[in-house]
């Protein structure tokens, strides 16, 4: 019985100490590896230069039936420049201003008396607002804004130029657009892009021989390839902090 009993006193005494024997040992510890911060591929924020090339067609519209002559479709070739802010976080608003030089367009419409009016359309220029979805490296976008038409006309009578004067301002008007940009390369970016123009209508006031004729309409079709070179791109590198 004394055995016994000596036995449970040195099992209770060793119970008692072993939490001071774990405390003199210390705690294990234990070091999770934070996770890696990935610094975004992309960025479409911050300010762009560039140029593009591409065609542009005339709508077909004439005077009450008097046939509008002219080479539908012209070569184009110009400069654009940018500031887009990307939020939301795929989501980007933008500005830009673009000006696209045309190819020789002798726009002529032929009335009855000799009188001959002529256009040549040597450029087109816009302002626009643009908002986007990106996905990344793309961004398909949606613009809109004011435009405008750089025109060289005249109206001549037997070979003659003569004064005109046409009712309706058809060198400022409107534009909206939509088109898809894709990043190649860090800082560099192509662009796919379709835009319409619309300068309202016109008819003749002076000469009055011209005015039963009513008006002609004003609008231009155009597609373009650019490439734009863009500041403040945060480079594909993946950091880990």
């Amino acid at each position: 019985m004394k055995k016994i009993l000596a036995a449970l006193v040195a099992f209770a005494a060793l119970t008692a100490a072993a939490p001071a024997l774990g405390a003199d040992l210390g705690g294990r510890s234990y070091y999770k590896t934070p996770p890696a911060y990935v610094a975004p591929l992309y960025n479409w924020t911050g300010f762009y230069l560039g140029g593009h090339i591409g065609g542009a067609f005339s709508g077909s519209n004439d005077f009450n039936g008097t046939v509008l002559s002219d080479s539908r479709a012209r070569l184009l070739g110009g400069i654009q420049a940018g500031l887009d802010w990307q939020f939301a976080p795929n989501w980007v608003l933008g500005t830009e201003g673009q000006y696209s030089w045309l190819g020789k367009n002798n726009l002529t419409a032929t009335f009855p008396g000799g009188y001959v009016y002529t256009n040549d359309q040597r450029g087109l220029g816009s302002i626009t607002a643009r908002i986007g979805y990106t996905w990344g490296p793309g961004l398909i976008y949606v613009k809109g804004g004011w435009a405008y038409s750089d025109n060289s006309e005249r109206v001549t009578l037997g070979g003659v130029p003569i004064p005109f004067l046409l009712d309706g301002n058809h060198s400022n008007g409107w534009t909206v657009g939509a088109g898809l940009e894709y990043m190649v390369a860090p800082n560099w970016s192509v662009k796919g892009e379709y835009m319409y123009y619309d300068f309202g209508s016109s008819r003749f006031v002076n000469p009055v021989a011209l005015a039963p004729f009513g008006s002609f309409h004003n609008e231009d079709h155009t597609l373009k390839l650019g490439v734009n070179y863009r500041f403040n791109f945060a480079s594909p590198v993946v950091a880990r902090y």
